[in-house]
């Protein structure tokens, strides 16, 4: 039977332990998994543009033997040109999985149910689960283990916070969730997570106070303005800006790392100083997304 990710939410902590291990072995050893995918060919759906996520998944793909064919649903004119459903059925007649960028979770419910082969998720409105795999990696690389430990996630309650905060609720570690007033990640996340976190041993805080970062390891953030979003910049900046990662924030908190799963505004949600810094984990996240992501592809389609 086949097995999509569309989110961590429901995968038990063995499940998802068992994964991050599996993108630390896979980074360590390479060459014992360049033929995973022999054979396979995997159909890569973005309806939204990226960096990092298309190129980690092409070049991880053909490290392991397999193909990929990229289809930009925007630019190719596929967007609205027939039902996701034919789309995800007619996909599956070829191809051995399917990756999808996508505005809406909707999206890949609607992907999953009419194909026949996993659908993986590269990001929607609600989650960004290969991000957050790639991050818990990065996390257990530097400080040797993920469970118990604190880490403040700092800005817009989005699809990254989200994904954060229910793997990190399932592998025993504190998440913090800081946010300015109404911006607060999704009610219904937040239980989940809580309800996973009572299970492992971690714990979940919500709070629009920096306070509450007070002795993490780790600062995280994501851009401010989200893809497509046309509020001002002057306006978001007058919300945001006392929540900037900067090196006064990171010297009030004790942290002794800072994160972003970028693109980052450079300035604007984290200072210069910190990105380009030793305290700076952005290019190991970048980097260890092609591991994480590879780690899911063997897990879902391996041998």
């Amino acid at each position: 039977m086949k097995q999509d990710l569309l989110t961590f939410a429901d995968w038990s902590s063995q499940e998802l332990e068992a994964l991050l291990e599996l993108a630390l072995k896979v980074k360590a050893s390479p060459a014992d998994y360049q033929q995973t995918l022999s054979g396979k060919s995997l159909v890569a759906l973005f309806e939204k543009p990226s960096l990092r996520t298309r190129v980690s998944f092409d070049i991880g793909i053909n490290k392991l033997g397999g193909h990929m064919v990229y289809l930009d649903s925007q630019a190719g004119k596929l967007s609205g040109r027939e039902d996701t459903l034919d789309m995800g059925a007619n996909l599956a007649c070829w191809a051995d999985a399917i990756i999808a960028r996508v505005y809406s979770h909707k999206t890949l419910e609607d992907l999953a149910s009419a194909a026949k082969v996993p659908v993986v998720n590269a990001l929607c409105d609600l989650y960004h689960p290969c991000q957050a795999l790639a991050d818990y990696v990065s996390l257990h690389e530097h400080f040797g283990s993920v469970a118990g430990l604190p880490l403040s996630y700092i800005g817009d309650g989005n699809n990254v916070s989200h994904s954060l905060m229910l793997v990190g609720a399932i592998l025993g570690a504190d998440v913090r969730i800081i946010t300015p007033p109404g911006y607060e990640p999704d009610a219904a996340m937040v239980e989940k997570a809580r309800e996973r976190a009572a299970q492992s041993g971690g714990s979940i805080t919500i709070s629009n106070d920096l306070a509450a970062a007070a002795g993490c390891k780790a600062l995280y953030t994501d851009t401010w303005l989200s893809m497509g979003d046309t509020t001002p910049l002057e306006q978001i900046k007058a919300v945001f800006m006392p929540y900037q990662l900067n090196m006064s924030l990171l010297r009030q908190t004790g942290a002794s790392v800072v994160m972003h799963c970028q693109p980052a505004h450079r300035d604007l949600e984290i200072t210069s100083e910190l990105v380009d810094s030793d305290y700076s984990l952005l290019f190991l996240q970048a980097e260890n997304r092609m591991h994480a992501q590879n780690a899911i592809l063997i897990s879902l389609l391996g041998q």
